[in-house]
């Protein structure tokens, strides 16, 4: 079987953690890394033995031996660097979003709709075991119709403090973009239908510094959806007791949840702090799994020549909800959107 040669952008946090599941697949290479700190780049391609590394992306893709590009760069660079990949004819993995600005993102789509080259979106949560688990019971009628969903996604409040650095220095797009499009993503995908209204709010009681930068360390946001489903959700960098990713799903014959509680494993503490189950502490380590079946199945599309189940216009739906989630932040008011194309 012929190897796919890809290349991957960007070695952050996610970055380095598809780096590390793409050097584990079976007839596939890590052939090249590109990224802006040079030592950096050479203890990746010293771990992984990677026969290319780059500080210019742009250079990275003009690699003939490269078949993919796996992009984990900063979120208001992926349109451009989507679009110029699939000028190259290189099969595209992309996480989210596609991108912070809606034109751009529509531009984006034109360039891979034109395209015959495999493109793939980064919401590994519907690759997760457990989220798979509860979309077949839907899917089944097991719940009954879906009238209410809750979803939360927060992270732990120790990594408050380089977030707050960070967004000082590059805009994040917001909360709702940064961290809700995933749970905006599930709803869509659970239900079948699009959001249609939103209201949002937010505090900062934990970083009153992130009111300068229109950010909020928690916010909430109620949605109504075209098919009459409510859902609410919590987006938040404070929870005390680790990674906190959960979503309920009401139905008129049942209900369930998914991770009500963010257990580690089955392991249950017995000591002078009472009875303690051990939770996650990252999203590395609650999507580990879910991360690599993603890559597995961008890859299978490659060797298949198939469309991935996710579509560019998914994440176009998520993003524009997202900003209209921001908007009624910043305005405080309801927002109905509007969806063109």
């Amino acid at each position: 079987m012929e190897t796919i040669k890809i290349g991957v952008a960007g070695l952050g946090r996610l970055g380095l953690i598809h780096v590390d599941n793409i050097s584990t697949l079976k007839n596939v290479e890590l052939t090249a890394i590109s990224n802006l700190d040079e030592e950096v780049n050479k203890l990746i391609q010293k771990k992984y033995e990677v026969p290319y590394t780059y500080t210019s992306y742009e250079d990275m893709i003009q690699n003939n031996e490269l078949d993919a590009v796996c992009i984990v760069t900063p979120s208001g660079f992926h349109p451009q660097h989507i679009q110029s990949a699939l000028e190259q004819n290189l099969h595209v993995f992309c996480e989210k979003p596609i991108g912070l600005d809606v034109k751009d993102i529509k531009d984006t789509i034109e360039t891979i709709e034109q395209s015959d080259r495999v493109f793939h979106l980064g919401f590994m949560r519907r690759f997760d075991n457990d989220y798979l688990y509860a979309k077949d019971m839907i899917d089944r009628g097991d719940i009954g119709d879906i009238s209410i969903i809750r979803s939360y996604g927060i992270d732990p409040i120790d990594g408050l403090e380089s977030f707050v650095k960070f967004a000082q220095k590059s805009p994040s797009g917001g909360i709702y973009l940064d961290m809700s499009v995933h749970d905006i993503d599930v709803i869509r995908w659970y239900t079948n239908s699009e959001i249609k209204k939103v209201w949002a709010t937010g505090s900062n009681k934990a970083a009153p510094e992130l009111a300068e930068l229109n950010e909020v360390d928690i916010g909430t946001v109620t949605m109504q959806l075209e098919n009459d489903v409510t859902a609410f959700l919590v987006a938040g960098r404070t929870a005390s007791h680790g990674y906190h990713v959960e979503t309920e799903v009401i139905g008129t014959k049942g209900m369930l949840r998914i991770a009500a509680t963010p257990d580690k494993n089955k392991v249950t503490v017995f000591n002078e702090n009472g009875v303690v189950r051990p939770t996650l502490q990252n999203f590395p380590e609650r999507f580990r799994e879910a991360y690599m079946d993603e890559m597995k199945d961008f890859v299978r599309c490659i060797r298949d020549n198939t469309n991935p189940s996710i579509t560019a216009w998914d994440g176009l739906r998520s993003t524009e909800v997202a900003a209209a989630c921001q908007r009624s932040f910043e305005e405080d008011a309801l927002v109905e959107i509007q969806y063109e194309g």
